[in-house]
């Protein structure tokens, strides 16, 4: 049986919560081969951000070369890109390799609030990488900010994964957390209809790292071979337990534990 494999275009996080750490600790865990291209190095923990370095577009590019000849990528997925530079690159090789079923994770802001994409990068991301997404990720402040609308209700999610959509994505998943919902709604809005994904909210402070890995179990599942909403389904059910069995390490935002899970669910079928 082949093993299958997704790719993750993101930042290192020191911490290990989050970026290209929780994302390869995610594919692993569904049973995916991971590769990774790194767009930036950070020096980071629970508690923020100390330091960045974005990594040259140019090792960007050959990063994504090397992997793209010569493994059969069967989904991916994009986290901190940082700047426009970095944006506009990564969508050039997706189209050169032609890439498919990407998602999207537009990340702006850390978990302790500093911001991890420039005002600049946000126009590069809409016009060049939401058209190749099959799924943009957007939690509800990164929905206003692609969308350029407030939200404040339901209706209001569903306009702005429109307006996303109209950008070029072919489909759009919201997610709920930054809500006062309980339990926490995530919506799907795609050219068939929405689709709700509810789940209890849990009282944790270890949640560093929720948006990375759930846009990484949802790659995760399509690179099984799963449809869209099935992926979806799959990643909540997984983000859901991973925080459930959030081991409290540091003093701030801490991670989740992305592996005690197999007791409780086989995420690998």
């Amino acid at each position: 049986m082949t093993t299958p494999v997704a790719l993750t275009i993101a930042g290192s996080d020191s911490g290990a919560g989050a970026g290209i750490q929780a994302d390869l600790k995610t594919f692993a865990a569904f049973g995916v081969y991971g590769l990774t291209v790194i767009t930036a190095v950070t020096a980071q923990n629970t508690i923020g951000v100390r330091a960045v370095q974005e990594i040259e577009p140019e090792i960007i590019d050959q990063q994504l070369d090397a992997v793209a000849e010569d493994f059969a990528i069967a989904s991916l997925k994009t986290g901190m890109l940082s700047s426009a530079a970095i944006v506009q690159t990564v969508a050039a090789g997706i189209r050169r390799h032609r890439l498919q079923r990407l998602v999207v994770d537009p990340v702006m802001v850390a978990k302790s609030g500093d911001r991890l994409l420039r005002e600049d990068a946000v126009e590069a991301l809409r016009r060049t990488l939401l058209p190749l997404a099959l799924v943009a990720t957007p939690n509800i402040p990164e929905a206003e900010v692609l969308a350029g609308r407030a939200i404040r209700s339901r209706d209001d999610r569903l306009a702005a994964a429109r307006a996303i959509m109209g950008l070029g994505a072919q489909a759009v998943v919201i997610k709920g957390g930054h809500s006062d919902d309980d339990p926490i709604v995530d919506l799907l809005i795609d050219q068939t209809g929405i689709r709700e994904y509810r789940a209890p909210r849990i009282a944790t402070t270890s949640t560093h790292g929720t948006g990375c890995t759930f846009s990484a179990a949802i790659a995760a599942g399509l690179a099984q071979g799963k449809d869209l909403p099935a992926a979806v389904g799959g990643a909540r059910e997984y983000v859901s337990r991973a925080l459930s069995a959030a081991p409290g390490l540091g003093h701030g935002h801490g991670p989740m534990n992305h592996f005690p899970l197999a007791e409780a669910v086989d995420v690998r079928r």
